[in-house]
This record gives C-alpha cells, sequence and structure tokens, in this order.
C-alpha cells in the first residue's frame, strides 16, 4: 500500500541535503568572488634596488608586476612624490607582492574628501605691500591646488597687470570636457587632472554631472584657490553679505591647479600623481585642503608626498580636519607640513530666534531678511513631526509635512549635511528653519546659505528652545530676526580664518551644492579647515616671496612663533565651541600674523635629515623610514634618538608614570634658533598655568650674529600628581625688545589622552 508518510520522509531529507549542498557551493563560490576581486593599491619600491639592467624604473615597475600578474593595470608610476607605481590587484596578488625584492610597502588605496573679502584686511595685509614691497603680494610664486578643480571664468582669475609666466614653470594646461588650453592664462597657469584613480574604485565617471577636465562643477577649489591667490574683485559678496573687494592672501601669486576630486572622493593614487606632478611642475606650495585620518607617517600616502616636495623645498600646507572640537581629532599631523585649523573672523552674520514667550536667542545666518515677514509663525520640534526615523535631524522625507506646513521647524545637526536639513523642511512644507548644534558641537556657529530662511543656534540655545516647545502650555510660536553682515570681536579657535569665509565659487553649483538648488553666485560663503588651509597657503607664498631661500620649516616657524594668543585687550583667545579660553590644543601657536610673520627675528629650521632622526626615535625600521624618505637612512646605535629633540616650534611634554607612581619626573627638550634678522640679543620668558611644573631654561640669554645659530635646552620638572584633567598648557618667548618669538606648551601626564 503506497503511504505518503513513507514518501515525505525521504522527500523532505533530501531536500535538505541539497540546500545544505547548494548553500556550501554558493558561499564558496562569494569567497572565491572575493578572492579574485581586485582592488587599487598603491606600491613602494626601494628604488636603490633597481637592476642595473634596466634603463627606467617604468620598467622595472612592469617587471615587477609581471611577475606576480599578467593581468594587473597599471594606473600611474611615481618618481617624485614616491618612488613606486598604483595597480589593480586581488588581494592574493598584494600579498605576493609584498615579498618581492625591492617592495617597501603595498598600501590598499585610501579615499580623502575635501575638508574672503574681509580676511586680507583683518589679517593686515593691506599694509605689507608699504612694509615689504619686495613681497608683491607673492608676485611669481606658484601656488599648486589639490581641490576640485576651477571655474577659469572667475574675475578672481584675471590676470590684468600680471607680467611673463615665470620661466621656472614646467606645467601645462590640460584640456578635456568644456576646458581648453585658452581658459589658462597669465594668473591661471595651469590645470591638471586626474581620475585614473577614482574610476578604477568607482567605475566610469558620471559625465552628466562631472566634467572630465580642470573644470570645477563643485566650487570646493575654486573657492580655496581664490582664497589662496585671487585677484582683487571689487563689489564681492553673496546675496547682499560680506560684501567688499574680495582678494586671495598673495593676490599677486600664480595658481595651478591640479584636480583630484571627483563627487566628493579624492583618490589617493589620484592625490600622489596630482603630488608627482606638481613637484616636477615647480610650485612653491602645495596647497591641500583635503582629509583621510591621521595614520603612521609611512603608511599616509599624503604625508609621504609631502616629504618629498619638502626635500625639494616646497611647502606643504595642508587641513586639520573639521572633527573638533574633541581632542585628538586632527588629520594631517606630519611634522614637515603645515597643519592648519579653522578660526573665525572678526565679522559675523548675527540672527536671533524670538520665541512666543519674548525670550530671544542669539544664532547666525546668510539671509537679508527682505522676503521674510516679521509676524510670528508656529514652532514645531522636528522629533514632534515624523513620518519616519530620523525626523530630530531632519532626515530625507522624514517630517510629516501636515504638521509642518506653515511653521518654523527646529532641527538638531548629525547625520545629514546641514543644507540637507533646510531642503528637507522646505520640501515639507516649512518656512523657516531652526538649526540647533549637538552637544559635541559645543556653541560654535556656522552661517550656510540655506535654501529658505534659517538662523543656526549653539547647543545651549538650542536645549532652552527645546524646553520651550515641550513646556509651552499654548501654541508655541517664534520668528527670525536677520541683521546682516556686523563687524564683532574675533573668536578663533585655531590658527587661521576658516569660517564663513567668501571667496569665489562655480556657476555649475548653487551655494548649498544640492542637486535642487538652482541658484547660481560668483561668490559662496563657506566654512572648515578647507578654507584655513588656503589662507595658509598664501601667507606662505607671500613669505616664499621675500625669502625665497628659506626652508619650509623657517616660513612654518615664522608663522607659528609670531601668531597671537590674545585678543587686543590682553584676554585669552577664545574657543567658540565652549566659549571658554583656548588651548594650545585648539589655537595651536595662535592666530596666524602674515605682518609679523615677515619679520619674526628668529626661527627654528628643519632638514630633511633631522626629519628622519625623528623617525629613528620612533622606532621606525630601515624599510620604513625608506617608505618614506625614498632612500636609505641607517640609525645610529650608538646615538640616543629623542623626539624631544626634534626642532620644533612648540614644546609636547609628556609625564610617564614609573613603578611607584610619578615620583620626580624630568623631561628636556633641545631646540636650535637661527638669526634671520638684525643682530641682537634675546631674553627668555614662560608661563605656565600650573604651579606644580617647574621649567629651567639653559642658557636664558641668547646673543646673535646675523644667519648665526645658538642652541638652548628646556627642562620641565614635577613631582606631584597630575591635574584632574591630565592637562597643562603654557607658553615660552624669546624676545630683544622688538620681536617675540613665541611657543606653545602642552603637558600631559601618562599617554596624554583622558
Amino acid at each position: 500500500m503506497f503511504s505518503m508518510e513513507a514518501f515525505k520522509k525521504p522527500f523532505f531529507a533530501t531536500i535538505f541535503v541539497l540546500f545544505v549542498v547548494v548553500c556550501d557551493v554558493s558561499l564558496a563560490t562569494i569567497e572565491k568572488t572575493t578572492e579574485n576581486r581586485k582592488s587599487t593599491y598603491i606600491v613602494h619600491v626601494a628604488k636603490s634596488e633597481m637592476p642595473a639592467s634596466l634603463n627606467h624604473h617604468s620598467v622595472w615597475h612592469k617587471s615587477i608586476m609581471k611577475s606576480i600578474s599578467n593581468s594587473a593595470e597599471m594606473l600611474y608610476t611615481y618618481d617624485n612624490a614616491i618612488h613606486g607605481f598604483s595597480t589593480r590587484l586581488t588581494p592574493e596578488e598584494a600579498r605576493l607582492l609584498k615579498n618581492q625584492t625591492g617592495i617597501l610597502k603595498v598600501l590598499p588605496e585610501k579615499i580623502y574628501k575635501p575638508l574672503t573679502t574681509r580676511t586680507p584686511h583683518f589679517l593686515g595685509l593691506d599694509k605689507i605691500a608699504d612694509m615689504f614691497p619686495e613681497s608683491n603680494m607673492g608676485y611669481d610664486t606658484i601656488i599648486g591646488l589639490l581641490d576640485t578643480g576651477v571655474w577659469p571664468e572667475s574675475k578672481s582669475f584675471d590676470d590684468a597687470g600680471m607680467g611673463p609666466i615665470p620661466s621656472s614653470w614646467r606645467g601645462k594646461c590640460e584640456s578635456g570636457d568644456n576646458f581648453t588650453a585658452s581658459n589658462c592664462n597669465k594668473k591661471l597657469i595651469g590645470a591638471r587632472f586626474f581620475l585614473k584613480g577614482y574610476e578604477a574604485t568607482n567605475g566610469p565617471l558620471n559625465e552628466t554631472n562631472q566634467s572630465r577636465s580642470p573644470r570645477d562643477v563643485d566650487g570646493h577649489g575654486t573657492h580655496t584657490a581664490s582664497t589662496a591667490a585671487g585677484s582683487a574683485v571689487e563689489g564681492a559678496s553673496l546675496f547682499g553679505y560680506a560684501s567688499g573687494t574680495a582678494r586671495g592672501m598673495a593676490s599677486r601669486a600664480r595658481v595651478a591647479v591640479y584636480k583630484v576630486c571627483w563627487e566628493d572622493k579624492c583618490a589617493a593614487s589620484d592625490i600622489l600623481a596630482a603630488m608627482d606632478t606638481a613637484i616636477s611642475d615647480n610650485v612653491h606650495v602645495i596647497s591641500a585642503s583635503l582629509g583621510g585620518g591621521a595614520v603612521d607617517y609611512d603608511e599616509e600616502n599624503l604625508a609621504i608626498g609631502a616629504f618629498a616636495a619638502m626635500e625639494k623645498g616646497i611647502i606643504v600646507s595642508t587641513a586639520a580636519g573639521n572633527d573638533g572640537p574633541s581632542h585628538f581629532s586632527l588629520q594631517n599631523v606630519a611634522p614637515w607640513m603645515i597643519t592648519v585649523g579653522a578660526g573665525t573672523l572678526d565679522r559675523d552674520f548675527p540672527a536671533y530666534v524670538k520665541l512666543g514667550n519674548g525670550q530671544n536667542y542669539s544664532g547666525v545666518s546668510i539671509y537679508d531678511g527682505n522676503s521674510f515677514p516679521k509676524n510670528s509663525y508656529s514652532f514645531i520640534y522636528a522629533g514632534n513631526a515624523s513620518a519616519k526615523l530620523g525626523a530630530k535631524v531632519c532626515e530625507t522625507d522624514s517630517l510629516d509635512p501636515e504638521k509642518v506646513k506653515g511653521k518654523i521647524v527646529l532641527c538638531d545637526r548629525g547625520d545629514n549635511s546641514r543644507v540637507e536639513k533646510g531642503l528637507v523642511v522646505k520640501l515639507a512644507g516649512g518656512v523657516g528653519m531652526v538649526l540647533a548644534n549637538a552637544e559635541s558641537d559645543g556653541e560654535e556657529l556656522v552661517a550656510d546659505a540655506h535654501v529658505l530662511p534659517a538662523a543656526a543656534v549653539g547647543f545651549k540655545a538650542g536645549k532652552a528652545i527645546k524646553m520651550y516647545l515641550s513646556s509651552a502650555r499654548k501654541p508655541t510660536t517664534a520668528t527670525l530676526v536677520f541683521h546682516g553682515t556686523m563687524v564683532e570681536i574675533l573668536k578663533p579657535d585655531f590658527i587661521a580664518p576658516g569660517v564663513n569665509i567668501l571667496a569665489a565659487f562655480t556657476k555649475l553649483a548653487g551655494p548649498t551644492n544640492l542637486a535642487q538648488d538652482d541658484r547660481r553666485v560668483d561668490f559662496n560663503i563657506i566654512s572648515g579647515t578647507s578654507m584655513s588651509c588656503p589662507h595658509a597657503s598664501g601667507v606662505a607664498a607671500l613669505i616664499k616671496s621675500v625669502y625665497p631661500n628659506w626652508s619650509p620649516a623657517a616660513v612654518r616657524s615664522a608663522l607659528m612663533t609670531t601668531a597671537y594668543t590674545t585678543y587686543s585687550n590682553g584676554q585669552k583667545l577664545l574657543d567658540s565651541a565652549t566659549h571658554g579660553p583656548s588651548t594650545p590644543f585648539e589655537v595651536g601657536a595662535g592666530h596666524v600674523n602674515p605682518v609679523a610673520a615677515l619679520n619674526p627675528g628668529l626661527v627654528y629650521d628643519l632638514t630633511a635629515d633631522d626629519y628622519l632622526n625623528f623617525l629613528c626615535a620612533l622606532n621606525y625600521t630601515p624599510e620604513r623610514i625608506e617608505a618614506v624618505a625614498r632612500r636609505k637612512y641607517k640609525c645610529l646605535a650608538h646615538e640616543q634618538y629623542s623626539v624631544t629633540d626634534l626642532n620644533y616650534p612648540s614644546f609636547g611634554v609628556v609625564f610617564k608614570p614609573t613603578a611607584g607612581g610619578y615620583g620626580e619626573t624630568t623631561v628636556k627638550h633641545r631646540r636650535t634658533l637661527t638669526n634671520v634678522g638684525a643682530e641682537g640679543t634675546y631674553k627668555v620668558s614662560f608661563s605656565l598655568d600650573i604651579p606644580s611644573v617647574k621649567i629651567t631654561v639653559e642658557p636664558n640669554v641668547l646673543s646673535f650674529n646675523k644667519n648665526e645659530k645658538k642652541s638652548f635646552t628646556v627642562t620641565f620638572t614635577t613631582s606631584d600628581s597630575p591635574p584632574p584633567s591630565n592637562f597643562s598648557f603654557g607658553r615660552l618667548e624669546w624676545s630683544n625688545g622688538k620681536n617675540v618669538v613665541g611657543s606653545p606648551i602642552s603637558i600631559a601626564w601618562g599617554s596624554g589622552r583622558d
């Protein structure tokens, strides 16, 4: 008799076995696919290992690749920024390559991101032409910018009055989509683009919204280039804000653009190719407003490329990143680069939020208020108007139009961009937005060109406004009151202007960079260390034009030791995130002072070998040092290397605990000063915010002849327990009665991290 049960049992067993077998095959296929998937790698080679029978490094590179793969494609070969090449390999091929003779490093591709009118007056640049006529505002100094390209039609790149292109220039103007060599001139003397690395990782460029050429479709590159070296443009503003004459820091310098960023992605292989080319082109300054996280120096391609540029006398200025205000959030920290953070100007864009209970809360806005009625509107917290998750931070489609229409909406910062939140409110029917800082943002305010009336407020104000919205018994209302541009007190966080900076912009994007923003402007106001970096680059170009033989380290020293740390009333610069006194963690050496930097008196100079001795002190192996230096360098066994001996214009002191606690602990720093001014005698002074640490300086008086070098030792001693914060700060200054050569001091107990 036929039994269904007898049939079902083996049938289900068979299905189970087949399911397991199919799963095993699928997993094996996935694993095999992953193993065969190619990625981009940057390969650092020891050039000294190249066989004598080969006549060029590119031939050697190809033979290396062929030894591990017949299908590997070469993206770039490098000979200036690094010795090596970039290629596409499977993980197994990359492992095999690491074992080949002459291979120092095989690093995976890394993606970086791109991180004014009143600034020249604010920084005193209008005085430089009279005080240092030889600077000629950077004339014939060439600044190379690694960014999103350039909008060449901007008046900021007008070459009226510029002389012939410097004979030292070896670069060119490359043609491409909507860009020809005729777009360059005696101001914009070079324009190139690099995207092999981007396309290898992301696929073919989307040419419906990107230009396969040096042309800037984003605006970031145009903004940074004009900030560094833009020609003077009268009547510049954004919707009437920050109106005046816009000019770059070195307004007579030449501009060379290297487009390495596409759709907010900048591939390390493309960046290295651009640096390699910029070095060959003979630029004087490389400005890179890019960031990708801090890693060891020999693992960071941007730092390695910067070392090569430094050896050629090229100043490399980079952005510190925008991940503050938390400590230890910096990027681009190699000591041979200039690392620039963002400060504010003595200009603000004030607005205030007027609540229905009569309370006013100050904020900032780029909106003139002409089309915004003075009457109150219903006011709602975005978290109480949710259509789905993400409403508190006003994510796309997260707001319920029925609850938002005709109202002002309070959105929290975080997750998506600030300007995107405004668009979300507008699309949901809101008439205005209040953007509240998160606790991690503190009280630092950034003005944006939102697509609707909006005001940004600090964390404390946002908290108070939310309390009003949650506790009010009757319907809540508010209005936004806008004042336009006002000149107020400076509150910088770091060492160069980077907040609310007006500079030239592309005509292929709106000021918010949102696809829905169809406004077009000649100038835009943007914030971030991406903006502070070109300020420093331009000022460095000015110094280089006056002192062409100065090393990059001497230029950086001049910028650091002349920076100011107090306002004109003697009060410390404020940390705009906390509104408390700043420390070297926020301002570094202080706020850049270009006029003083052109006459620093003394400088802390450094050579390439000094940096390599620093790597010896960090216990780098010969192979790791060669990856950075592109040459062999031996750390001597009998030499006692110390990181505290690096001749840097600041003092980072770490008291390390012993087995029995801290006890009496001593740290010594040795430094050498070079006189770049007149003969004279300098006396030392110092201050610390903690009495338990004692400082001695030997000698405490230094007398200099012209161009003479003198060394000194600073000894820091403590016998007490560390303070609750584990940190302390101070300052050391050498002065001859005219010049003040200042250095910040930071002291940490233990690891230096809380």
